[in-house]
């Protein structure tokens, strides 16, 4: 059989409101405007007896030990529910900055899912293909079809796919990692907790542009103060992309150190990444399209 590929795009957070604390699990409870980058790790699965994988690409090093890869966990939960469940050896090709905000692992581990379901003839929303998700970590669901969607609780209640027209939009990492255990203990909820702030706005489907930038604007990411306490290069990145032409809306993704910035158009995002780019050639910065 040949091998399959697919794509595990940036997921962004364009609002991340926190709204507390549950008892019992003390997950903390979220809700979230999700959207997905043209940029992303690539995955490849030779269909084979044995389950492996390879990891290369130019941020490799820092994704850590294969064996413990999101990836290896999501086709192992995966085949705990289906003993028959045909595996093989997969190849990741890592683009994206690692402990960044944006659901790298997340994004590769359900990339493996689909392949997996596509090698098996199941549907990616087939049951045993959710639940391994869910097992595998909190942001896969979403990544599962990655098309911009709402994502609720600790990430197991996923929206409608939201049919956004595609944006202009620059994405910067400034290099630091930023681990997100010390980003949600410098929140400091407890459980039980709750936190007060303003509604998430509603978002109608197909929004373009003008339209996304009035509803959002408003809303916000409610880990980001926090997050600046951990990695103040944050608030470097985010005033880097105000300061652009062109820039509608810069707000930090996930619990950072990825931050993003919407534009009017592609070409200001062209633009503003090259300025940048120019001035701070140690950082991730890239010119996409959100959807």
């Amino acid at each position: 059989m040949p091998l399959l590929t697919t794509r595990a795009p940036a997921k962004i957070n364009l609002t991340l409101h926190v709204l507390g604390r549950r008892p019992g699990d003390g997950y903390h409870v979220l809700e979230s405007l999700v959207a997905f980058a043209g940029v992303g790790d690539a995955l490849t699965l030779d269909p084979g007896p044995e389950l492996s994988l390879s990891v290369s690409g130019p941020t490799a090093g820092p994704a850590g030990p294969t064996g413990d890869n999101l990836v290896v966990r999501a086709a192992r939960h995966l085949a705990e529910a289906l003993p028959d469940l045909r595996l093989g050896a997969f190849d990741l090709v890592k683009r994206l900055p690692v402990a960044a905000g944006i659901g790298g692992g997340s994004s590769d581990a359900a990339a493996a899912l689909r392949l997996l379901a596509e090698l098996n003839g199941l549907p990616f929303d087939h049951p045993a293909v959710v639940a391994a998700a869910r097992a595998t970590g909190a942001d896969v669901p979403v990544c599962l079809d990655p098309r911009a969607r709402m994502m609720r609780g600790a990430g197991e209640e996923i929206g409608p796919a939201l049919g956004m027209q595609p944006f202009p939009a620059v994405l910067i990492n400034p290099g630091v990692p930023v681990p997100t255990a010390p980003v949600f203990k410098a929140l400091g909820l407890r459980v039980g907790d709750r936190l007060n702030g303003a509604p998430h706005p509603g978002i109608g489907p197909g929004s373009g542009v003008e339209a996304l930038v009035a509803a959002i604007g408003p809303a916000r990411n409610d880990l980001e103060a926090p997050a600046l306490t951990v990695a103040p290069a944050i608030g470097t990145a985010l005033a880097a992309l105000r300061t652009q032409a062109g820039c509608r809306l810069a707000r930090m993704s996930g619990s950072g150190a990825t931050v993003f910035a919407v534009f009017a158009d592609r070409h200001s995002a062209s633009r503003a990444a090259r300025a940048i780019g120019s001035t701070q050639p140690t950082w991730w910065t890239v010119a996409t399209y959100l959807r």
